[in-house]
């Protein structure tokens, strides 16, 4: 029996596809009388001989080509079989694609002024949602020839645009807010990164619905492993050591050799992070140079364990270990230790 004429259907929820081509591969030849079916939440675009000539919304559609039923049965002989009028129809989902999830996959260094090393590393997580708001668009310049696209086909892309612009927007507003601050600001940074990001979707024939910050937070990589990724330059790298050197010795249950051993590296990488303090900030590092000599200057010629904790800015405990290992000279007098002014000075200078 002759082919009189095709229905033309997709009746898949379409819930990871963004774009079904009808056929898969090569060309169609529907006839005149063919029907399209388009469901709910669905668009079809109608093309022939590489143009798109109509967009259909839900319902029932005749579509007319050039094939009119049985004469072009003749007709396509002289094209080896082949339809002499190609046409192809893509159904395009038109559902929100909601709760697609973005991360940082690097942290993101913004500035942090007056504060700790006076940058910040960020990490944050949250959510988007997207659709289709042109289909003709989004499948001539986006799906081509495609038999189908995914939503993965195109999210890598998105997420770099999103990732792009939350990390333009947290420069931005790290240069008016402190980090505190930032972190509770997250809506509107949500609602700035959307109105960012929107010209990027609409020129690829998306919208971008909703754009979530579920949380932003200091990054809890390590200095080795920041500066393996190319996040941190050596000035920034020294100053982390530092403070992760003093802060493995206080957290150090053991006491004893290690412990001082934490405590010297502090320190001894605390006169190379001054220096490269007072380098990279100007006279905000003459000023904490300053207010050091001022606090030498007062240190007593003999003091407690417990008044050298505080010019070490460790506990009591911990100036007891390091003397009893032989780290910093003291004298003993019936049950407690004093210190000198020069023992504690030479035990900084290391």
């Amino acid at each position: 029996m002759a082919r009189i004429f095709d229905v033309i259907e997709y009746a898949d929820e379409m819930r990871d596809h963004i774009v079904k081509r009808f056929p898969e591969s090569g060309h169609g030849d529907f006839r005149i009388g063919s029907q399209v079916i388009v469901r709910e939440s669905q668009t079809a675009v109608f093309f022939r001989d590489g143009q798109a000539l109509d967009v259909f919304g839900p319902g029932r559609h005749t579509i007319a080509t050039a094939n009119i039923p049985k004469i072009i049965d003749f007709i396509g002989k002289a094209f080896n079989d082949r339809t002499p009028f190609p046409a192809e129809v893509y159904f395009v989902s038109m559902r929100e694609f909601v709760d697609r999830k973005w991360g940082t996959p690097q942290p993101i260094i913004v500035q942090n002024p007056g504060m700790g090393l006076g940058v910040a590393l960020l990490q944050g997580f949250g959510t988007y949602s997207y659709s289709v708001a042109d289909p003709q668009q989004f499948v001539t310049q986006i799906v081509g020839a495609m038999g189908a696209y995914r939503t993965s086909d195109i999210e890598d892309r998105l997420k770099s645009v999103l990732l792009s612009d939350i990390t333009d927007l947290l420069g931005e507003t790290a240069a008016k807010h402190s980090v505190v601050e930032l972190i509770g600001l997250v809506n509107e940074m949500s609602a700035g990164v959307r109105a960012k990001a929107q010209d990027h979707f609409t020129s690829l024939g998306l919208i971008l619905k909703s754009f979530i910050i579920s949380n932003i937070k200091p990054s809890d990589k390590s200095a080795e492993e920041l500066r393996a990724m190319g996040m941190l330059d050596m000035n920034v790298y020294t100053q982390l050591q530092a403070a992760d050197a003093i802060r493995d010795a206080a957290q150090n249950p053991s006491g004893g050799a290690g412990l001082t051993a934490g405590i010297g590296a502090g320190m001894g990488v605390g006169n190379v992070l001054q220096q490269s303090l007072s380098g990279m900030t100007g006279a905000q590092g003459q000023q904490q140079a300053a207010a050091g000599g001022a606090a030498a200057g007062a240190m007593p010629d003999v003091m407690t364990p417990g008044e050298a904790a505080g010019f070490l800015k460790v506990s009591a405990e911990d100036v007891v270990a390091a003397i009893e290992a032989g780290d910093l000279k003291a004298r003993k007098l019936g049950n407690a230790y004093r210190i000198s002014k020069k023992a504690l000075e030479d035990f900084l200078g290391g």
